[in-house]
C-alpha cells in the first residue's frame, strides 16, 4: 500500500475525503512523496521525491484550517502499511486506515491541528487505472465506499461520515503529460461512482466512468457527457458528468486555489441524484512560474527533522 520506491522526478500520493453525515463539514488529508503540489519540489529540480513529502491535512466547515508543510527526508518513514512524516502518519491495520494527525496550519488561522481520522472500508477493490497511455501515470481507488470517523482536538470536530480512500503514482510531473482534468467520487445508493476526465497534452483525452459495488467489484459504465458548471471564485472552469437536462451544482466549498478547485457537488447521473467530492486541476495555470512564491506561503519548508 505505502511505498517508498518513487522514481527521481516522480510522485507517490495517498488521498482521503470525507464529508459530514450532517454535511456541514468535511475533511481532507494526503499523504506526499515527491509533493506535486509543493513549490519547493519544483525548485529543487525534482531530483529527490524522498526529500520533499509531506502529509496535508485541510478542514473544511467553521473553524476549518489548512496545513501543508514541506519536509525533508530525515522525516520519512514506510512500511508497506505505514507511511509517517514527520509528526504525522497513516497506518493500515488490516480493516482500518487510521491516520495520526500533528500539524500546524497556516495563516490567516495558525493553530495546532491535532486528532485522529479513521476511515472504514465497505472493501478494499484491485483496480489500477493508467491515466495516460504509456502508464507513466496511474489511479489506485482503494476503498471508493467508505465510512470515516473525525476525531480532532478542536470544538465540534467529532463526526461521521462518508469517506473515500485512492492513491495516484507517476514517474513525470503532471504538467509535462496534461492541461487539465476533473475527478469526482459520488456516493450511490449501490455503492460509488467515479469520474476521472483529463485534457492530456499529446491531444487525447482521458473519460473514464467506474462504479464500484459494495463488495469493491468495479465495473466501467456508460455515463453521461461532461456537463460545465459554475466556475470558482478564482473564475477557474468546472465540469463533472451529468445528465441531459440537469446541471451540476456545488453545495459545498471546499478548497479554492488559482489551479485547483475542490469541493462537495451535487448532480444527476444515468437518473439519480449524487453528492460528492470533486475537484479540478488547471495545470496550465499551474505551470506559470510566478504562481510558486504565492504557493511558498501556504507550504512552508522543514528540512530538519528527527525521530
Amino acid at each position: 500500500m505505502f511505498n517508498l520506491d518513487v522514481p527521481a522526478g516522480g510522485y507517490a500520493w495517498w488521498y482521503v475525503d470525507g464529508v459530514s453525515d450532517c454535511g456541514t463539514k468535511a475533511i481532507s488529508v494526503i499523504g506526499f512523496i515527491g509533493s506535486v503540489f509543493s513549490p519547493w519540489y519544483h525548485w529543487s529540480g525534482r531530483g529527490n521525491p524522498s526529500n520533499n513529502c509531506c502529509i496535508n491535512v485541510a478542514t473544511y466547515g467553521a473553524g476549518g484550517r489548512f496545513t501543508m508543510t514541506d519536509r525533508g527526508e530525515n522525516a520519512l518513514q514506510a512500511t508497506p502499511d505505514m507511511l509517517r512524516v514527520g509528526p504525522s502518519s497513516m497506518y493500515w491495520n488490516g480493516e482500518q486506515l487510521v491516520i495520526d494527525i500533528n500539524e500546524i496550519s497556516s495563516p490567516p488561522i495558525i493553530s495546532r491541528v491535532q486528532g485522529q481520522i479513521t476511515i472504514t472500508p465497505e472493501a478494499v477493490t484491485n483496480v489500477e487505472l493508467p491515466l495516460t497511455r504509456d502508464g507513466a501515470h496511474v489511479w489506485r481507488p482503494f476503498a471508493p465506499s467508505s465510512r470515516i470517523r473525525v476525531d480532532l482536538e478542536a470544538p465540534g470536530w467529532q463526526w461521521n461520515g462518508h469517506g473515500y480512500f485512492d492513491a495516484n503514482f507517476g514517474t513525470r510531473p503532471l504538467e509535462q503529460d496534461f492541461s487539465y482534468w476533473t475527478w469526482g467520487r459520488y456516493p450511490t445508493r449501490d455503492g460509488a461512482t467515479c469520474f476521472y476526465d483529463a485534457n492530456r497534452r499529446d491531444g487525447t483525452a482521458l473519460d473514464a466512468a467506474i462504479a464500484f459495488d459494495r463488495n469493491g467489484k468495479a465495473k466501467l459504465i456508460d455515463a453521461p457527457a461532461r456537463t460545465p458548471f459554475k466556475r470558482t471564485l478564482w473564475a477557474l472552469r468546472r465540469e463533472t458528468r451529468a445528465d441531459a437536462g440537469t446541471t451540476p451544482r456545488q453545495i459545498k466549498p471546499m478548497l479554492d486555489a488559482p489551479f485547483y478547485s475542490r469541493s462537495v457537488v451535487e448532480t444527476t447521473v444515468n437518473g439519480e441524484t449524487v453528492q460528492g467530492v470533486h475537484e479540478a486541476l488547471d495545470l496550465d495555470r499551474y505551470k506559470q512560474p510566478l504562481l510558486k512564491p504565492m504557493l511558498a506561503v501556504r507550504v512552508p519548508r522543514r528540512r530538519n527533522w528527527q525521530f
